[in-house]
């Protein structure tokens, strides 16, 4: 009969173990923030591409943005979950995480793009200042709560 040395310890200690982030080498980081961005790359073409496909079929331009933005965030989730991140949750866990995460990162572009348009810079200037400033926040949400 095999013991489990987790029975033996406090369980703030086991609580503290599940939540403490493993050693990761700097490489590592960088590995893993690499294949984020891909991902982001990959998603955003999923989205653009689903998008560009119902718009020459005629579909209204919202829904084919929002089903453009499904495809992406399912395109973000697999890939995020099969080769960025190692996840010790469920899948069903980490979908609910990843959801709430995506309306953060919603409610987080709009207001960030907000203040730097009305500083006066232009939309599409602001938009990718904005996307690089999230992609460093999101990379460390995913791999710290998402994907955890």
């Amino acid at each position: 009969m095999t013991v489990d040395p987790l029975q033996h310890k406090p369980r703030i200690a086991i609580y503290l173990d599940r939540i403490r982030p493993h050693h990761v080498t700097i490489l590592e980081w960088f590995t893993s923030f690499s294949l984020h961005v891909l991902t982001g790359i990959a998603a955003v073409v999923a989205h653009y591409s689903l998008m560009w496909v119902l718009l020459q079929a005629g579909t209204q331009a919202l829904i084919a943005s929002s089903m453009g933005f499904t495809l992406g965030g399912i395109t973000r989730y697999m890939l995020s979950f099969f080769t960025v991140f190692s996840p010790t949750a469920s899948v069903p866990v980490t979908v609910i995480r990843f959801i709430v995460a995506l309306a953060g990162q919603m409610t987080a572009n709009v207001a960030i793009l907000y203040i730097i348009v009305n500083a006066g810079m232009q939309v599409w200037t602001a938009q990718v200042i904005t996307t690089i400033s999230l992609t460093f926040a999101n990379y460390i949400v995913y791999r710290l709560w998402v994907f955890k």
